[in-house]
């Protein structure tokens, strides 16, 4: 039998035929028939002790569900106030507490930064408009604006570049035949 407890502590796993060997075992062997008998008698009395506590819990869990009814307490109202609580909890932490910081902090800097963005794309675009290629840029559209009123309207004068756009969508309008007409016309033809 020496043998045998060797082969057991060997660190390689059980095969097939040992785990045969052990079941065939006789436990029993080790203990006497007086600590058999108190072993039964310990655990009937443990069964019996998980069966009563089981009965305890099961009434005490009907007492609960009974008083909570009569608070009028539902599973809803129950969940709203769990999340309420798990929610005061994690706003309450460190953590959250950190990154809320954080995250103001990066906020702060973003619209700084976007505010110094805003700014230095405005300070261009007037260096730019005070540059002398947009100053003739802007003379050449100018130019070309008097050349569409003189041709369009008839009149030289000043007038900003949508009444421009406005006068030459109106002659045009003049020029083409109106959809009534054409409706008449094709109508005759027919």
């Amino acid at each position: 039998m020496e043998t045998r407890q060797q082969g057991l502590l060997d660190s390689e796993p059980l095969q097939e035929v040992d785990e045969d060997m052990v079941s065939e075992v006789d436990l029993n062997n080790s203990v006497s028939e007086e600590e058999r008998e108190e072993i039964q008698i310990e655990l009937a009395k443990l069964e019996e002790e998980i069966s009563t506590l089981k009965q305890v819990l099961a009434a005490k869990e009907k007492r609960h569900a009974e008083l909570k009814q009569k608070l009028g307490i539902t599973v809803l109202s129950e969940l709203r106030q769990n999340f309420s609580k798990s929610w005061y909890d994690m706003q309450t932490s460190t953590a959250y507490k950190k990154t809320s910081e954080t995250l103001s902090t990066a906020g702060q800097k973003t619209t700084a930064a976007f505010s110094t963005l805003g700014t230095a794309i405005t300070r261009k675009f007037g260096d730019m408009r005070n540059s002398p290629s947009f100053k003739s840029f802007e003379e050449k559209v100018e130019n070309t604006v008097s050349t569409i009123k003189s041709k369009v309207g008839g009149a030289s004068g000043g007038g900003s570049f949508e009444e421009v756009l406005s006068s030459a969508a109106n002659a045009s309008a003049q020029d083409m035949p109106s959809n009534a007409h054409l409706t008449e016309s094709t109508e005759r033809t027919c």
